[in-house]
């Protein structure tokens, strides 16, 4: 069996003595704090092997939401975290060959490096205190777009006596009709909901969408950094744009830890310190 000589990284967070209790991580690993002496700041851990975690996508998949759902709990706890992204890890660091014990654990390199970071480390997890995000992708039905136009083109006596050429070019006309309507539903909306999300959030990120449907067109796909207390805010905007348009499909995510809005210096630096 390999030995456990390096630290796989979670998060930076605010040292709570019992952030970690009882949180289990990938493949059901126990997690716990490597405290920073002299610094507010502690790091979630697990011991591991000095080698990234590899496996099929369904295995990835699964190890990143188990990653995800740790990450959460502790942050639930503390109020405040700076996540890792996956496979972050910080191993021992090779010994000289004429000094054999000469390397620094992977838990004083960790250890060393917060302490160097903690001013910068610190402020980030105050800044974001309080914090969470949502996401939020706005689209416009076609279909929904043109609920009032299906018979502009039928011809008077109905489609059963038209040629199957001559249908396929009244559906390209109707699609071709959809993609319009929506295109310009979805850009009056586009700047009046911006700016309702921009008064309500502390930061805001331009995103692509979480998934694409066939037959909707992109209004908004946005990261959105608030306080906790102005998630249901946020939410009634939300209700009320939907309750105007009924062609709006809306998909409101979260609260999450704020992967979006992170100053991932943090996390380049600890890439450094990897196998």
């Amino acid at each position: 069996m390999t030995e456990d000589t390096a630290l796989y990284v979670y998060a930076l967070l605010p040292d709570r003595p019992d952030a970690a209790d009882g949180v289990t991580g990938i493949d059901g690993r126990p997690l716990r704090l490597v405290r920073v002496p002299g610094t507010s700041v502690a790091a979630l851990v697990h011991d591991a092997a000095p080698a990234p975690l590899e496996g099929s996508d369904d295995q990835v998949r699964r190890w990143v939401e188990e990653q995800s759902r740790a990450v959460d709990t502790v942050w639930e706890r503390t109020g405040s975290i700076l996540p890792m992204t996956f496979n972050v890890l910080v191993a021992d660091e090779p010994s000289p060959e004429d000094r054999p014990a000469a390397g620094r654990s992977a838990e004083r390199r960790l250890t060393e490096w917060v302490t160097e970071q903690a001013a910068d480390i610190g402020g980030q997890l105050e800044d974001l205190a309080g914090r969470c995000e949502l996401r939020v992708d706005i689209t416009v039905d076609r279909t929904a777009a043109t609920a009032g136009d299906a018979g502009e083109d039928a011809p008077e006596g109905g489609p059963d006596g038209l040629s199957p050429g001559m249908r396929r070019l009244m559906a390209k006309q109707r699609e071709h009709r959809a993609r319009n309507a929506a295109g310009q539903l979805a850009d009056t909306l586009h700047a009046e909901i911006r700016h309702r999300l921009l008064s309500l959030a502390e930061d805001y990120r331009d995103r692509g969408p979480t998934h694409r449907v066939t037959g909707e067109t992109d209004v908004l796909c946005a990261a959105l950094l608030v306080r906790r207390e102005d998630i249901d805010t946020v939410g009634t905007v939300l209700t009320e744009l939907r309750a105007r348009q009924p062609a709006v499909r809306i998909r409101f995510l979260g609260p999450w830890p704020p992967y979006s809005f992170i100053d991932t210096r943090h996390r380049a630096r600890t890439e450094e310190m990897a196998p």
